[in-house]
């Protein structure tokens, strides 16, 4: 009997100091996971305030570069007097390229859509430029080769820039 009452004796003093511990070690899991969680949900939304500059600048920076790469824009700033079709034609294709090559970067800031756009818009004025050249002699003053992309332009009645931009625009507006 005297081992049964010590062995009463000593969960009278184990049990509720289990509990204790037990209620304690609850609390303070449930405690610690609370504060981790708002740790993570605080670097989140600063994450995000870092990010959402940048990423409107990026929308910035790539609608500059579809409106620089527009032809219309291009044959405005490129086409110089005394210029040959062929020196007009690698000016407008060194400028298209450099821009790109220029905004790469951008494409980690936007969607695969909108990149795809981009660099749809930017092969598209390419090909518009080759293919607009290739009726003309090489030496043939550039007005000519000027004339007939703008006139391309407004016959096609298609923009391949002017779509991205429309579709850049949309994707800002639903992100923001």
């Amino acid at each position: 009997m005297t081992t049964w009452n010590s062995l009463m004796e000593i969960l009278k003093y184990i049990l509720p100091s289990l509990v204790v511990f037990l209620t304690t070690w609850y609390l303070a899991s449930r405690y610690f996971r609370s504060e981790d969680e708002k740790r993570r949900q605080q670097m989140a939304l600063n994450n995000q305030n870092l990010i959402t500059p940048l990423r409107l600048q990026a929308y910035e920076r790539i609608i500059l570069f579809l409106e620089r790469i527009n032809p219309e824009s291009l044959v405005m700033r490129f086409n110089k007097h005394g210029m040959t079709c062929q020196q007009l034609q690698n000016e407008l294709l060194t400028a298209i390229r450099a821009e790109f090559e220029h905004n790469l970067s951008q494409q980690i800031y936007i969607s695969n859509q909108g990149w795809e756009m981009l660099k749809n818009a930017k092969n598209s004025t390419i090909q518009l430029i080759h293919l607009t050249a290739d009726n003309f002699k090489s030496d043939e003053p550039s007005i000519n080769l000027s004339k007939a992309i703008l006139e391309k332009m407004i016959k096609e009645k298609k923009n391949p820039a002017s779509e991205a931009i429309i579709f850049i625009k949309n994707e800002i507006n639903r992100l923001f």
